[in-house]
């Protein structure tokens, strides 16, 4: 009977580890799990009792939804699932080994682009990951970035794929974000940003690490997917609109869909945490927030010029530094703080089709651009 004793403690032990400390859950000093907030196991969750951070609520439960828009760009984003490999990328293969196909500056910024970006969505979804994804108690929230980390990696998946495909040498360009200044600046600008919330001492709770939090969402939300990437896209986008690198744009078109969602997702969650915490949102606050979008744009025009010397695509570097700041200006708005760049426009309307992603044949003539699973689409 001692035995018998013994093992069903253990079982039971085990059974509230893994209530506590499983895949699903996070430690009660980071969420406000069953032990620190008195729940008993059978008491049930009011949406009125959720939070974007520091919440008392299960985790675990998903329902009531308290956060709808959360819920909603999860579901938006499961249907346009896609997939690197169902995009025909001979074109793309025929053009770079014709030594007519391209220019060596369009040859540039094809590799430029992909030097950034194979490690960019790497570090995007190592954020969500080891940091955000375990300080966010609002479980609404926790699915739609479990979804948005596997779209990190399927990004990554696509530029490998346009790598292998068109035969680039793979050390030089995975290596950029090490070798190439342009790339590597941006990079190491994120850097302090993940350590952070990567940290297993960090726990939210506190003015000064609850503000470290709202920082590094803004960051990688409105800087990072916001900003950063705006150049590579129109660049590469652009080049399929003059009918080259069709295979490579039309997974950029995708991914800029994705990277558009990821973006306003992170927005709409730290404008919640101001909503919820008002007192995090301080004017030397908001003014290092002005201070580090203003940074990202600076880096973002550095990465242009570096891409774009000369001009090419019939587009220049002057006009891609305006179209960062007009972007800049976007997210400040978004975020409720002053616009930065006064009377600079959006010189590229057409990407603002590109992320709307109406039904419609894209411009490429490969596919549907609105592209859904299940039959949730069909052709007209």
């Amino acid at each position: 009977m001692k035995k018998e004793n013994i093992m069903l403690s253990f079982e039971e032990n085990l059974r509230k580890e893994s209530i506590l400390n499983g895949p699903l859950a996070t430690r009660p000093e980071h969420v406000g799990g069953i032990e620190e907030t008195g729940m008993t196991s059978f008491e049930r969750v009011r949406a009125e009792d959720k939070r974007i951070i520091n919440g008392h609520a299960d985790v675990n439960q998903l329902v009531p939804f308290k956060y709808q828009w959360a819920w909603d760009k999860y579901l938006a984003a499961c249907a346009n699932h896609w997939m690197p490999q169902e995009i025909q990328m001979s074109r793309d293969i025929a053009l770079w080994k014709d030594p007519k196909g391209l220019t060596e500056d369009e040859r540039r910024i094809v590799k430029r682009n992909l030097g950034f970006f194979v490690t960019a969505d790497s570090l995007a979804a190592n954020n969500i990951v080891l940091g955000t994804y375990r300080h966010i108690t609002a479980p609404e929230c926790r699915q739609y970035m479990l979804r948005q980390a596997f779209e990190e990696a399927i990004h990554t998946h696509a530029y490998q794929y346009i790598v292998e495909s068109i035969g680039l040498d793979e050390g030089e360009i995975f290596n950029m974000y090490h070798e190439v200044p342009s790339v590597r600046d941006k990079d190491q600008f994120l850097m302090p940003f993940i350590d952070v919330l990567a940290d297993p001492h960090f726990k939210t709770g506190t003015l000064e690490n609850d503000q470290k939090l709202l920082r590094s969402l803004i960051v990688f939300a409105a800087i990072m997917e916001g900003t950063f990437f705006y150049v590579g896209f129109s660049q590469i986008l652009a080049m399929g609109r003059q009918n080259k690198m069709v295979g490579a744009a039309e997974q950029y078109q995708y991914i800029l869909r994705d990277e558009s969602m990821h973006c306003n997702f992170g927005i709409d969650m730290a404008n919640q945490i101001k909503v919820e915490n008002p007192q995090l949102w301080t004017e030397a606050f908001q003014q290092e927030i002005i201070d580090l979008i203003r940074r990202g744009v600076e880096l973002e025009c550095a990465y242009a010029d570096d891409t774009m010397p000369r001009g090419v695509l019939g587009l220049n570097a002057p006009v891609f530094r305006e179209y960062v700041k007009y972007i800049g200006n976007r997210r400040l708005v978004q975020l409720g703080l002053p616009q930065q760049y006064p009377g600079v426009q959006n010189p590229f309307p057409w990407m603002s089709e590109m992320m709307d992603l109406k039904k419609e044949k894209n411009f490429f003539e490969t596919r549907v651009t609105e592209y859904q699973t299940g039959g949730a689409l069909s052709w007209e």
